[in-house]
C-alpha cells in the first residue's frame, strides 16, 4: 500500500514527526541532567502522543484515498478487502 501524502497532510504529518524529534532530544537532555523521574515520564508520554497521532494522521489518509480508489473505480472489490485488513492492522499498531 503506497501513500500519497500531499500538501496539507504531508506537512502535517512532517511538523508532528519534528515535535516529536525535538521532544525526544529533550528526553535525552533531561535523563542526563538527571532531572525528576516524573518529569521524563511526562515528556515521554508527550513523545508517545506525538508519535501516535502522525501514525493516526498517515492511516487516515490511507483509508481516504482507499475510498476515493473505490469511487472512482481504480480500486478492485478484492484489492478492497485486502486493503481494508492491512488498514485495520495498521491502526491496532498503534491501538
Amino acid at each position: 500500500m503506497e501513500l500519497e501524502l500531499e500538501g496539507a497532510s504531508l506537512r502535517a504529518v512532517l511538523n508532528r514527526l519534528r515535535r516529536a524529534q525535538g521532544q525526544i532530544a529533550g528526553v535525552i537532555r533531561m535523563i542526563e541532567e538527571g532531572r525528576d523521574c516524573e518529569d521524563v515520564i511526562t515528556q515521554l508520554a508527550a513523545v508517545s502522543r506525538a508519535l501516535d497521532r502522525a501514525g493516526f494522521a498517515i492511516i487516515a489518509t490511507g483509508l481516504q484515498q482507499c475510498v476515493s480508489d473505490i469511487e472512482s473505480g481504480r480500486r478492485k472489490a478484492e484489492d478492497t478487502e485486502q486493503m481494508r485488513t492491512r488498514l485495520e492492522k495498521l491502526f491496532l499498531s498503534l491501538a
